[in-house]
């Protein structure tokens, strides 16, 4: 049996985008994520060598490797599992980028949970790890809704709402198409932005949840058992209510054009908004190499695809 020193924990968990509901989703409607499961995070966590009670967090994302603060949201989680006398030693390997809406921080969170679970050898359940995540995120981003906690662990789309998730059912057929815009998103001000809009005006805020709670709801039979067709106009009534908001970019504009240009059935920004990524949603795999390929000419820096099928 390996010794302390020696043994390791390894985590994992994966992106995620939002399909409808950002910002609402703090206001009290529903939001529906989207597991991406092809961008992974992986950390592993061992025990530093006997004498040396530190702990260390190295994080590597995009071919580069930094040491993390310490008032980060991953030191503050480590933090909480630590032993006196004992040093661990954390290393996080990330695919996903960072800054584009796309759960960094908290699939960071949730691997590292995993690991340090599994190093230590105290089984955490499901609430746990989302509360631990929960921990980490408000580090991160303040007051984060916990959508970005749950669905970097789960197989498959969550419906969200009040802090409680649900697994839906998908049985419509379609490709999800997620392209980076190149620029960093700003959630804390994209947040700040809706609040201090919403202060200002309250019958804004009533009509805006209002409205995407209708959507989200509306949507759940369409992934259930729908066509792609009917989930489109879904998607872009979802991007031109954050736009009225001013959470796009002229970047974020375009590229939701040049997908449906391109044959998508709808597009929307996706996550805080004021940069990040757009997600579009084509028929099948052949209208979304198209509008990847699109994407990619209009200024997208990097495309990643989904099935829908993927998540029966």
């Amino acid at each position: 049996m390996p010794g302390p020193a020696t043994r390791i924990g390894v985590g994992h968990a994966h992106a995620k985008v939002i399909l409808l509901g950002e910002h609402a989703v703090v206001y009290g409607a529903p939001a529906i994520g989207l597991p991406l499961p092809g961008l992974a995070v992986r950390a592993t966590a061992r025990h530093t060598e006997p004498g040396d009670s530190s702990t260390r967090i190295r994080f590597t994302t995009t071919g580069s490797e930094y040491a993390l603060p310490a008032n980060s949201g991953l030191a503050a989680l480590v933090a909480l599992f630590e032993e006196p006398g004992a040093g661990i030693a954390v290393r996080v390997l990330s695919d996903i980028p960072l800054g584009r809406g796309l759960g960094s921080s908290a699939a960071c969170a949730r691997a590292t949970v995993g690991a340090l679970d599994r190093l230590l050898d105290r089984p955490v359940v499901e609430p746990e790890v989302y509360s631990l995540v929960q921990t980490a995120e408000r580090v991160a981003h303040g007051n984060p809704s916990g959508i970005d906690a749950a669905t970097t662990g789960s197989p498959r789309p969550l419906m969200f709402s009040d802090g409680t998730s649900e697994a839906l059912s998908v049985g419509m057929r379609g490709v999800f198409v997620v392209a980076d815009s190149g620029n960093s998103g700003a959630t804390r001000t994209a947040v700040d932005l809706v609040a201090e809009r919403f202060r200002r005006n309250p019958i804004l805020r009533t009509r805006f949840v209002q409205r995407i709670h209708a959507l989200a709801h509306a949507a759940r039979p369409v992934l259930t058992a729908g066509r792609a067709d009917e989930l489109g106009p879904i998607l872009n009534e979802n991007h031109s209510l954050l736009s009225e908001l001013g959470l796009s970019t002229p970047k974020l504009d375009l590229l939701v054009r040049v997908a449906v240009d391109a044959g998508c059935v709808g597009a929307k920004l996706t996550g805080g908004g004021l940069g990040g990524c757009v997600l579009a949603l084509a028929a099948d795999p052949e209208h979304a190499r198209r509008a990847a390929a699109r994407l990619r000419t209009a200024g997208a820096t990097t495309t990643w695809t989904v099935s829908a099928e993927s998540f029966r």
